[in-house]
């Protein structure tokens, strides 16, 4: 993965700055796990269950719930860090969790059970690989979904089809919420929307960042209890919304670039 775990014997001082995934492998990096969730006890001990016990943290960042979910996370995670969200949103809470957590590295996971947090190994093998994003995908090989249904799966098809075409990005998949990233991709991708449509918003901000991607083949399985929130058409044309956002900004970025060297040369003439 990123550092053999050396025996006792031989560095006894060091072996505390490990974090042990086998007998043979470790890490370095403290990876957080920031989770929101609201309304979503039940569903969490299918989540925390497939945790892996080495990672640094967990971040429960709580949308209002009004049942137990701060409770039931507290005795299933005894060290859990429980945010309350001020705002609403998927995008709201998100950005709450990445505030509050302290890894270097940062894995998204959703609470109604879908994702397999033994996957999240696969995640942080590419970020200590070389990757600064290593982005979920139900459609690489490999992955799959149990969750979608065929007029959901051919909008998130064409929606990833315009952001490959209009940002130069080649993704099979686009909006999935199970991501990790090195903590550093934060000061380049600022996040300043609220809804379901900060996956996407964030796929497209850290291929205009020139950040190195890495797709993950992942399984989402249905969720478990409840009901989700998610509504396909309201949801995504909001995240049609915000391709054509941030086409936009783009053109005027060249644009301003195509000017900047004309204006410094007249004002060189005149100086």
């Amino acid at each position: 993965m990123s550092s053999v775990l050396p025996s006792r014997s031989q560095t006894p001082h060091t072996a505390g700055e490990y974090r042990p995934i086998s007998s043979h492998l470790a890490i370095t990096p403290p990876v957080s796990v920031v989770i929101p969730a609201m309304n979503e006890a039940e569903n969490l001990p299918y989540v925390f269950k497939t945790l892996p016990g080495w990672i640094h943290e967990v971040v429960l960042v709580d949308g209002n719930s009004t049942d137990n979910t701060v409770e039931v996370a507290r005795e299933l995670w005894p060290g859990v860090k429980v945010v309350r969200q001020q705002g609403r949103g998927k995008g709201d809470a998100l950005i709450t969790g990445f505030e509050a957590a302290t890894g270097d590295i940062i894995v998204m996971v959703d609470a109604d059970g879908s994702a397999d947090g033994n996957e999240i190994v696969s995640y942080v093998s590419a970020l200590v690989s070389g990757a600064d994003f290593a982005k979920g995908s139900r459609f690489a090989n490999g992955g799959g979904t149990d969750d979608m249904t065929f007029i959901r799966k051919l909008g998130n098809w064409a929606l990833c089809t315009a952001v490959n075409r209009k940002f130069g990005a080649r993704y099979t998949d686009l909006c999935y919420g199970y991501n990790a990233f090195w903590r550093h991709c934060l000061d380049k991708i600022e996040l300043d929307c609220t809804g379901f449509e900060v996956e996407t918003l964030m796929n497209i901000r850290v291929v205009k960042a020139g950040l190195r991607v890495q797709e993950i083949p992942s399984h989402e399985y249905l969720r478990i209890h409840g009901t989700s929130n998610l509504r396909a058409v309201r949801d995504g044309l909001r995240v049609l919304k915000v391709i054509l956002k941030e086409r936009s900004n783009r053109r005027e970025l060249r644009r301003q670039e195509r000017r900047s060297p004309m204006l410094g040369t007249v004002r060189g003439e005149v100086r």
